[in-house]
């Protein structure tokens, strides 16, 4: 199996949405400077609040600062390792009940994955693209394995 069999990205910014936290590792906060041609400190201030000792990109009305409803998600090259690695979250990864409800709310999972099938895909995927997190203070809790 490879990739694209198991999760499609549809574009439909459901991820984008809601109060999760996506959280700014230092090494996401040198692309998104890149992206935005800002300095780190100008976007630390414009575009994140600092949750206990974490980044945390900022939301508006419930939605990711950078996305917009007819462009999708305008920091996309260099968006953060959080949002490159869903849907292979830890809690998907380990535990089927969170896979299958995930499967529930995005539409670009494949419902008929298994469990097993998906977990050895998103594992080789994070590996591959560089998203496992190794610092729980400063990076994401769901891309540490």
């Amino acid at each position: 199996m490879e990739l694209a069999s198991v999760f499609d990205c549809k574009m439909c910014g459901l991820c984008c949405r809601g109060l999760g936290g996506i959280i700014v590792s230092p090494r996401d906060l040198e692309h998104l400077a890149t992206e935005l041609q800002l300095a780190p400190n100008e976007v630390v201030d414009r575009y994140t609040i600092m949750i206990g000792q974490k980044l945390q990109l900022r939301a508006r009305d419930g939605v990711c600062i950078f996305y917009a409803d007819h462009e999708g998600c305008t920091v996309h090259q260099n968006k953060p390792a959080v949002c490159k690695a869903w849907p292979f979250f830890r809690g998907n990864l380990v535990d089927p009940i969170s896979l299958e409800l995930a499967k529930d709310y995005c539409p670009g999972l494949n419902p008929k994955v298994s469990h097993k099938d998906f977990a050895s895909i998103g594992r080789k995927y994070l590996q591959d693209e560089d998203l496992l997190a190794t610092n729980a203070a400063t990076e994401a809790n769901a891309l540490i394995l």
